[in-house]
């Protein structure tokens, strides 16, 4: 895996999804629908790479993502980012990830992400819903379309992670 093409592929990603998407959302649904492709490749590293590496990329992506986006607190979604793409390189360090899998993953993946930033924000009272009305208003939408997108790009983001950095079970790390 070429890592400077991982992270370009990702801040065209993180561009793609801050200026064309928003204008592609209904307007019924702008405000709850979230995009968060950068998130999904985040997962297809953990999967395919590893926790570390994972790690990283959802520790600088999700700083990037509070920068630009979210101002009332900073690293709320570079923890999240970065917490959700470690444990799922933790979960899956040496299996092999089929489809389904991948794509059961990313979905859980995607609501516990979802979930820290929503605890985050009501700890420091930031936001004062319901976690039941936020989980059907937004993250469920937001869920369904992470997992299209997975679904969209399982074959090139496995071209691109694969047979990179995970080691096999009979190599030393």
């Amino acid at each position: 895996m070429n890592v400077r093409l991982a992270v370009f592929f990702m801040f065209l990603l993180f561009i793609v999804e801050s200026t064309i998407i928003p204008w592609l959302i209904p307007d019924a649904l702008y405000g709850r629908l979230v995009p968060q492709f950068v998130f999904v490749f985040v997962l297809y590293a953990a999967l395919y790479t590893g926790r570390h590496t994972a790690l990283m990329l959802g520790l600088s992506f999700g700083l990037l993502q509070d920068i630009v986006f979210y101002g009332d607190l900073l690293g709320v979604h570079a923890f999240a980012m970065g917490l959700c793409g470690y444990l799922t390189g933790l979960l899956l360090e040496r299996r092999r990830s089929p489809l389904l899998l991948a794509l059961s993953i990313i979905g859980f993946a995607g609501l516990l992400y979802n979930s820290v930033v929503y605890l985050i924000y009501k700890v420091f009272r930031i936001t004062q819903e319901q976690y039941a009305y936020v989980l059907i208003d937004s993250i469920m939408p937001s869920l369904f379309l992470q997992i299209g997108f997975a679904l969209a790009v399982y074959i090139p983001a496995r071209r691109l992670f694969e047979g990179s950095g995970k080691p096999n079970a009979g190599q030393e790390e």
